[in-house]
């Protein structure tokens, strides 16, 4: 595995950089896309982000100036993604830098900088631009303080810990506008998607005296309450806020005709284990798959796989 530095030159030395996030993008993986295309552009790079049709209206205008017309590029680098499924629709190419924090990489790139500990990517991409430049622009802080406070919930998840809060701090420094940013992030919701988050609660179903809870969000929901793809971020968090809460499932349909489980623990379970038998992977405290399976089967089948590691 290369170290930090070596990534830095190896950085400094190519050029026609084409920056991937994965699907169902989240603000991780395009605050360090955003970011690190911002920062190799200082460096005089031809840099842009991959095309990735599910961005949202969320995320948008923060990743927009860095996006790209092609899914082609000289060097290929992605953020923030564990395995080639993850790679954003349009691209079939190789990858020959990964910068990731998932323990559950794949290894699929030439190079990977794997920090498996770290709670969000944001914190890698952070010290690789301070091995590029010797520090940050305020955009890039803003950009890298969307990526790990997204990641961990505006510090309210269980994967933050005190490196996390040494990083936002850090991005603070730097510039971030962290009042405006979490406002945005975490304190704006549209009108369909409160009516939506009160369906969810409406249809909620818990076991175990309230410890598990799952979800079901269907394109049903979706058009009974106008929500589109744009009200839809982070719904697997949504259900954890139930008291006594330790494991939450969710499940939603997607527009494509497939279904998407997320898993989410206190760590009294481990969530990739969980999510491996679909096929997903992800995080101890945090997995995900998708699957060709109804919502209804889905979550039958998360469900039974939590109460037996329980068991």
């Amino acid at each position: 595995m290369p170290t930090l530095e070596e990534c830095a030159a190896f950085l400094r030395e190519r050029d026609g950089f084409l920056i991937l996030t994965h699907v169902r993008p989240d603000g991780d993986t395009l605050g360090c896309g955003a970011a690190l295309c911002h920062a190799l552009r200082r460096l005089g790079k031809r840099a842009q982000l991959c095309p990735n049709p599910e961005i949202t209206e969320h995320f948008l205008p923060f990743v927009s100036p860095y996006l790209g017309e092609t899914a082609e590029g000289e060097t290929v680098v992605s953020v923030d993604i564990a395995e080639p499924k993850l790679f954003p629709a349009g691209f079939a190419g190789t990858v020959e830098l990964a910068i990731d924090h998932h323990p559950t990489n794949s290894g699929f790139a030439k190079r990977t900088l794997l920090w498996a500990e770290k709670a969000a990517c944001g914190e890698i991409v952070l010290e690789l631009i301070e091995a590029l430049h010797g520090g940050l622009t305020a955009e890039e802080a803003d950009l890298l303080y969307m990526a790990v406070s997204t990641d961990c919930g505006c510090f309210q998840y269980g994967n933050t810990n005190a490196p996390c809060h040494r990083a936002a701090a850090k991005l603070i420094d730097y510039g971030a506008h962290v009042g405006a940013l979490n406002k945005a992030l975490f304190r704006s919701s549209s009108p369909a998607r409160l009516r939506l988050e009160g369906q969810i609660f409406s249809t909620m179903r818990t076991y175990h005296n309230d410890e598990i809870s799952v979800v079901v969000v269907t394109r049903q929901m979706l058009r009974d309450c106008g929500a589109t793809e744009d009200d839809t971020d982070d719904l697997a968090n949504l259900a954890g806020r139930l008291r006594g809460n330790r494991i939450t499932i969710t499940v939603q349909e997607q527009a494509d005709g497939l279904t998407h489980g997320s898993v989410r623990t206190d760590g009294s379970v481990n969530a990739t284990q969980i999510c491996a038998r679909f096929g997903g992977g992800g995080h101890i405290r945090a997995s995900g798959c998708t699957v060709d399976l109804s919502a209804q089967a889905l979550a039958a089948g998360l469900l039974e796989a939590v109460e037996q590691a329980l068991a």
